[in-house]
């Protein structure tokens, strides 16, 4: 009898335990919040009047009445925020938000910022064109095809911000390369454009709100938006830019480098 009594105790104290352990892990379960991955693609698109831009061949005339083409394009944007309609800035790629994109190389035209996006409306995004002053310091980079855009320590260092490369035709019709490249101004004294002359920089880079629509962000989805340049808009809004004023190269021509950066505030819309 004694022997049936602990037996039967046993069987209690076993289910008892189970009963505690099973509560547990049912605790556990619920207590855990659901993963989610509420991405965004930005897909990066380059347009001329509105149509998919084409390469080296001279089709274009900006609002200056110069002919040009287009080879190659390349530019950081760096510091995405989104702005979402409850009034939270949303910093999706934290410190890791700085973005190259090559024409030359079409697998830098995807970029997947954010794994756990806030759900929602989102007003807008900006993005700050180049780098900041602070975080735009030589030899950041050291491979290609990044390390290609470092910009000359004698003016100022750090990295392009843009490589507009192509050719335009000047007054006498004649074909002539162009170099539009934006990155850190120099003053010269005397405007003597020589680099022994150098008595201070300028940083060009500056933020940028695209123009579009609203966009939102759905949980456990891979959101997609397209931001495409407007090549058009770095030569025409709000100042005519003309090749034949400003020459091939202006890398050391602070004025040409400060129109490029006021045209290309609303040179992105997003669709």
């Amino acid at each position: 009898m004694k022997q049936q009594i602990n037996i039967a105790l046993l069987k209690r104290i076993v289910f008892f335990v189970l009963a505690v352990f099973m509560s547990g892990l049912t605790s556990c379960t619920e207590k855990k919040p659901a993963e989610t991955t509420n991405k965004l693609k930005i897909k990066f698109n380059h347009r001329v009047d509105n149509n998919s831009l084409i390469f080296n061949q001279m089709i274009y005339t900006n609002a200056a009445g110069n002919n040009y083409e287009v080879t190659e394009v390349m530019y950081f944007i760096s510091d995405l925020k989104l702005h979402h309609s409850d009034g939270r800035t949303i910093q999706p790629a934290q410190w890791n938000d700085i973005h190259y994109i090559d024409t030359n190389i079409p697998t830098t035209f995807d970029w997947i910022v954010g794994n756990d996006i806030p759900t929602g409306l989102y007003d807008s995004l900006t993005f700050t064109f180049g780098f900041t002053q602070a975080r735009n310091q030589s030899f950041m980079f050291v491979n290609p095809p990044e390390v290609n855009m470092a910009w000359p320590e004698v003016l100022g260092g750090g990295f392009h911000y843009l490589m507009l490369n192509g050719w335009w035709k000047d007054l006498q019709e004649v074909r002539r390369p162009f170099n539009f490249h934006l990155g850190i101004g120099q003053i010269y004294a005397n405007n003597s454009g020589q680099v022994s002359d150098i008595t201070g920089f300028i940083h060009n880079n500056f933020t940028v709100r695209p123009s579009g629509e609203r966009f939102s962000i759905e949980e456990n989805k891979d959101n997609l938006i397209n931001l495409i340049m407007h090549i058009e808009s770095w030569f025409e809004t709000p100042v005519i830019y003309d090749h034949n004023t400003f020459g091939g190269a202006i890398m050391q021509k602070q004025e040409a480098m400060h129109i490029a950066a006021l045209n290309g505030r609303d040179a992105f819309s997003i669709e």
